[in-house]
């Protein structure tokens, strides 16, 4: 039934199951029959509770997450996202949701069109800020990070002073591996240097020069995202924006391809437990990054 409702929907709340533990999160993505995969490439650093069940993203109480799909970046993406409410917090902090395929379908013609043409590329640059690669790749083995990201088509190049920088263009718009629905599927938003405090960009673009953000994005033939983009999205993502207060002991599933979630600030402890689940290769979904760049 859980499994319906979220096709049906794209998120659904199961309320009363009495999730404690992060062995709690793991048997009840196991008796709903989500695989659980392990997380590569995470913009945030988490904590691993157990196989496959990690913590929320360490992320600013203070700060919001804003919408996003999970490793929309990723070859391999999770189909569904499993998260628990292990402790809720004090308040605010919701995981709020919107559906990408109504965000799509309001968004200006003349924003979606170049994304849709040329796909939209991520720029990371891994050093002593934010998630260090090897947390990112699982791994301190420089020749497994290449092979990895010569399957994954991610363009790398290792620097001075243990630092690594990588770029791959992916599909800004997919199709919904069951119905063929196309929705927004990207973090071009979020990733992007401007979503980043103005007085933190100023200071890590002092320190590590122009392309030394942690992340940055534009679109696929590298064409700067504009602050009016960033803003039209995200408030293309507000019309859509629902949520409801996390309860002790409530599950959320997502349904990863179709829907966005974020999560607002809040107060007191939060302890959300995750399973990224149900990895998903979506066709078409990674593309060459100098086919899409400008001569």
């Amino acid at each position: 039934a859980a499994r319906a409702a979220l096709a049906e929907s794209g998120a659904v709340m199961l309320r009363g199951l009495g999730v404690r533990t992060p062995g709690d999160i793991a048997d009840v993505a196991a008796a709903l029959g989500i695989a659980a995969m392990t997380e590569r490439e995470g913009f945030a650093p988490r904590t691993a509770h157990a196989p496959g069940v990690y913590s929320g993203s360490h992320w600013p109480a203070d700060e919001p997450m804003c919408m996003h799909h999970e490793l929309s970046y990723a070859a391999t993406v999770p189909g569904t996202l499993l998260l628990g409410c292990l402790t809720a917090p004090g308040s605010g902090g919701r995981t709020t949701v919107a559906d990408s395929q109504r965000v799509l379908a309001a968004l200006p013609p003349g924003l979606v069109a170049p994304f849709e043409r040329h796909g939209w590329l991520l720029r990371r640059m891994y050093h002593d800020v934010g998630v260090a690669w090897a947390d990112a790749f699982g791994t301190t083995d420089r020749s497994a990070v290449d092979a990895y990201c010569a399957a994954a088509g991610i363009e790398h190049a290792w620097l001075s002073d243990d630092r690594l920088a990588t770029r791959q263009r992916r599909t800004a718009v997919v199709r919904h591996p069951r119905t063929g629905a196309p929705g927004w599927f990207n973090q071009v938003a979020f990733l992007n240097g401007l979503t980043m405090d103005p007085a933190v960009r100023d200071y890590l673009t002092d320190v590590y020069g122009p392309d030394g953000l942690p992340f940055d994005t534009s679109a696929g033939d590298g064409t700067p995202v504009t602050a009016a983009t960033v803003d039209g999205i995200n408030a293309v993502y507000d019309r859509f924006t629902v949520g409801e207060p996390w309860q002790e002991g409530d599950v959320l599933l997502v349904d990863n391809i179709r829907t966005a979630h974020a999560r607002e600030p809040y107060e007191g402890r939060r302890d959300i437990a995750v399973v990224l689940g149900d990895p998903t290769e979506l066709p078409g979904h990674v593309l060459p990054v100098s086919d899409g760049e400008h001569p």
